[in-house]
């Protein structure tokens, strides 16, 4: 009973965030073998993310299963996606070392024999799932971030493990954020301040439009580790 009294109070607290636009894309919410489920579809990874943090606040005992889909911005076959993937992987320059694997396809510089962590790329009904080793939890995060960038994406399983092992903490995160955004050619990484405490990630800045604004948002949401980014960027227009 105390967890179907949950369900009904995250269903409420679904519907009333506009973020989340419950009426246009409904998110399911249940219970199996005492886990909490949620299944849908939703409008972008921020919505995703906040679904799951919201329910994570209400239901804090139980496990969280997260089968939320992204809409994705263009729709592109399983494996359009995984080359797509692969070859953004590859023409990353701060990923150069690492092997760039999926099924049958390896792809690795000549200029680099020696790799350094390995990359294995697998994509069903347009979920990338990402295995493998690579230096830093950087060169993690940036990964995954390429792999959301993808038109066709619609969820990201970041499972790369970083070799040596490295402490997580708010400064990583917020390098790894501004690092995004200076890889994102649609934003001004120099206009935009980040902070972060307890992995929730602050944005600030002037810009020169709502676009770019929004933009920045969307590259902090698709960060490993945010749990939350409160966007007070200004714009010109």
């Amino acid at each position: 009973m105390y967890m179907e009294d949950n369900v009904k109070e995250i269903r409420a607290a679904l519907e009333k965030d506009p973020r989340i636009n419950l009426h246009r894309f409904p998110i399911a919410v249940s219970v199996e073998n005492g886990d909490l489920v949620l299944a849908g579809e939703t409008e972008n990874i921020a919505a995703k993310k906040l679904a799951v943090l919201l329910a994570a606040n209400i239901e804090a005992t139980a496990r969280i299963v997260d089968r939320l889909r992204v809409v994705p911005a263009e729709t592109m076959g399983d494996k359009e996606i995984r080359d797509h993937v692969c070859r953004v992987l590859f023409e990353e320059a701060a990923l150069e070392s690492c092997l760039i694997l999926a099924g049958d396809l390896e792809m690795r510089r000549q200029a680099v024999p020696q790799p350094a962590g390995s990359i294995v790329v697998e994509v069903a009904d347009g979920i990338v799932t990402l295995n493998g080793s690579v230096p830093s939890l950087s060169h993690k995060r940036l990964a995954g971030v390429l792999a959301w960038w993808v038109p066709g994406c619609r969820d990201v399983v970041n499972g790369l493990e970083e070799v040596p092992p490295e402490s997580d903490n708010d400064d990583e995160l917020v390098d790894a954020v501004r690092l995004v955004l200076e890889k994102d050619p649609f934003v001004n990484a120099g206009m935009i301040r980040v902070s972060s405490k307890d992995w929730v990630v602050k944005l600030e800045g002037l810009v020169p439009n709502d676009a770019m604004k929004r933009m920045a948002e969307r590259d902090a949401w698709c960060v490993l580790g945010v749990k939350q980014v409160i966007n007070e960027i200004q714009t010109e227009e």
